[in-house]
C-alpha cells in the first residue's frame, strides 16, 4: 500500500496532463494528513503555484478566517484542490485535467480517510459528487453521505469576495459543519436529515 510520503513524491513529479508544463510547483495540499475534515477547492491560483500551498491568496485568507470563526485551524484540517497544478490564467480546470489528477485526489481521500469533505465551489462539487450538472446554488447547505463519508457543498471563498451576500449562507454552512465535526469527533453518528 502506498504511504503518505510515496504519494507526495509521486505527485511532485506528475506530468499526467498539460498543466504540468506551466507550473512552478505542484500544490499537493496542506494540513493534517489524518484529518477528520478535508476541504477541496478548484485549482491553485498564481499565489498557490508560487508558494506550493493551497489557499494562500485573498480567498485563502478568508478561508482561514472562516475556519477560525468556527474554532478550527488550518493545522486541524487538510486542504487541497481537484487539480494540483495551476491552469493558465486561473481558468477552471478542464475535464481531462481533472481526470488526470483524480487518482491523486482519490488517494488523498483513501490515505487521510476524512469523515467529512467540504466542497468549495461548483468545480469541486461536480467532481466529488460525480454530477457534471450539479448546481452549487441549489446544493449548498446540503449534506451528502457517500461511501461512509459526508460531503458539504458550499460557495468557494473567492465567490464571497466577489459577492458579500454569500457570506451569510457560508457562515450557516460552517456552523453546521462544526456541529457535525464535534459529533463525529466524539464518536457519534450523524442523523440522516441531509
Amino acid at each position: 500500500m502506498e504511504t503518505w510520503a510515496d504519494l507526495v513524491t509521486r505527485a511532485r513529479t506528475c506530468v499526467a496532463c498539460r498543466l504540468a508544463e506551466g507550473r512552478h510547483q505542484v500544490v499537493f495540499g496542506a494540513g493534517d494528513p489524518s484529518a477528520l475534515l478535508m476541504l477541496v477547492g478548484e485549482a491553485p491560483g498564481r499565489d498557490e503555484d508560487l508558494a506550493g500551498e493551497p489557499f494562500v491568496g485573498r480567498a485563502g485568507e478568508l478561508l482561514t478566517r472562516i475556519l477560525a470563526a468556527v474554532g478550527l485551524s488550518r493545522d486541524q484540517v487538510f486542504i487541497t484542490n481537484t487539480v494540483m497544478c495551476r491552469p493558465p490564467h486561473n481558468r477552471p480546470p478542464e475535464a481531462d485535467e481533472q481526470l488526470a489528477c483524480r487518482p491523486f485526489l482519490e488517494a488523498k481521500l483513501r490515505v487521510i480517510g476524512p469523515r467529512m469533505v467540504v466542497l468549495l465551489g461548483a468545480v469541486a462539487t461536480k467532481a466529488l459528487l460525480d454530477d457534471p450538472t450539479a448546481s452549487i446554488t441549489r446544493l449548498r447547505g446540503t449534506r451528502h453521505l457517500l461511501q461512509g463519508r459526508y460531503y458539504y457543498p458550499t460557495f468557494h471563498p473567492a465567490a464571497l469576495l466577489r459577492d458579500p451576500a454569500k457570506k451569510r449562507p457560508v457562515w450557516e454552512d460552517f456552523k453546521r459543519i462544526r456541529r457535525d465535526y464535534d459529533r463525529l469527533a466524539a464518536g457519534l453518528e450523524l442523523d440522516s436529515d441531509g
